[in-house]
């Protein structure tokens, strides 16, 4: 199993999540940006030409690639099934009740034939920057104690730099995301983590159950 585990890592250019950004193995830097759609068929013709255009003046200004990535999976209906029967067990008016258990069985009976999909849209920015790496040959054993903590504080610094030019470029994408009415996100790393997850786990249901409501 961990030979599985280890040669199933290799794979993966993630070394870790840290303040909302994804660094790479290689040192380079990755956020993501959540962003809502648009449904142009609800809109004029005349709108549905502006949008594109917008969205296209939009990419022509972009001096460095983007990646946008769409996220299917289906529904998790069951906090929602959750919530109900709690509602349902307060409820003291008997015909309520009843509605509210008809009402159950519908969706369970609804959601069983029709396939439900929740649909995200992710935007990925990239940072890369080409740093030289010291030789971890012979001069490595010569590094003490105060050299290692110079070197963390170096590597500390360079993710900071590297920090600011992504979040610059975030900051770019999302205003441009908002000229054409996309409202948008950065996520976090707990929101980062949770994406990631999905990716590697594909056949797991939408979110998990909140019985705290």
């Amino acid at each position: 199993m961990s030979l599985n585990a280890k040669a199933t890592q290799e794979f993966v250019p993630i070394k870790e999540v840290r303040d909302g950004i994804i660094v790479l193995k290689d040192g380079n830097l990755r956020s993501i940006v959540l962003a809502n759609s648009t449904n142009l068929s609800l809109k004029s013709n005349d709108e549905q030409r502006a949008t594109i255009m917008q969205f296209q003046n939009f990419l022509n200004t972009l001096d460095f690639p983007v990646q946008i990535s769409v996220q299917s999976r289906k529904l998790d209906i069951r906090p929602y099934i959750l919530l109900l029967e709690n509602r349902m067990a307060v409820q003291n008016e008997p015909l309520l009740k009843l509605q509210t258990k008809e009402y159950i069985e519908f969706i369970k009976n609804f959601t069983e034939t029709v396939s439900i999909m929740t649909k995200s849209f992710f935007v990925v920015v990239p940072y890369t920057h080409t740093t030289l790496k010291s030789d971890s040959g012979i001069f490595k054993r010569f590094f003490s104690k105060k050299d290692n903590i110079e070197e963390k504080l170096r590597e500390q610094t360079d993710f900071e730099e590297k920090r600011s030019q992504l979040e610059q470029r975030v900051s770019v994408i999302q205003q441009g995301l908002s000229r054409c009415g996309i409202k948008s996100a950065q996520l976090g790393t707990e929101e980062i983590v949770e994406v990631l997850y999905k990716v590697f786990n594909p056949g797991e249901l939408e979110g998990k159950i909140d019985i705290s409501s």
